[in-house]
Parts: structure tokens; C-alpha cells; sequence
């Protein structure tokens, strides 16, 4: 019956306590150490990158003012950069790019 999105059980919009408790509750239970809140803007990142989403795009995801911040955040795993080789390797045809003069 409420408008939030996000509630209580009361009903009442969740604070940042309400949040910051059920996350630490959840890490504890799930046995990740040393695992902040922040980590997931990380994890998104990288996710969104090692399945091809281009930076440009993260950094408008992230709210990022500058692609240096958003490079911070995407890490990507020695798997992820396997593909890269690989693609080179399977020697996929190079689209060719024209550039037009006005």
C-alpha cells in the first residue's frame, strides 16, 4: 500500500542504518571478509565491462564525471583479457573504417 520502492515494515522509508545492517548481516552470514558496501560499484563495473559494455557507457552508469575515475572501478580478470588474444588469434575479419571529408 506504500509509494516507496524501498520500506520497512512500518512502512517508512528505509534509512541508511536499516540498509547498512541487513548488508552487514548478509556479508556475515554469506562468510566474506573484509567486504564494504562500496565494493559493489566495483563488482558492476567490472561485470559490466568484462561482458563487453564499453566505458563510456560504465561511466554514465557509475555517474563518473571522467573515463580516468570509471578505469579505477573495472577491473578485469586475466580470463576477460584471454579473449582479447584470442579474438586477434581466430584472425576475425577487420571492419574497415571510412572517414569523409566535407
Amino acid at each position: 500500500g506504500s509509494e516507496l520502492v524501498f520500506a520497512t515494515s512500518h512502512e517508512t522509508a528505509l534509512g541508511t542504518r536499516n540498509v547498512a545492517r541487513a548488508f552487514s548481516h548478509a556479508v556475515r552470514r554469506a562468510g566474506v571478509p573484509n567486504f564494504r558496501f562500496h565494493d559493489l560499484r566495483h563488482t558492476f563495473a567490472t561485470r559490466l565491462v568484462q561482458r563487453g559494455v564499453d566505458l563510456y557507457k560504465v561511466q554514465r552508469l557509475l555517474g563518473h564525471k571522467t573515463g580516468m575515475m570509471t578505469q579505477r572501478y573495472a577491473h578485469h580478470s586475466p580470463d576477460s583479457l584471454r579473449d582479447g588474444v584470442a579474438r586477434l588469434e581466430a584472425g576475425e575479419p577487420v571492419r574497415a573504417i571510412t572517414i569523409s571529408s566535407q
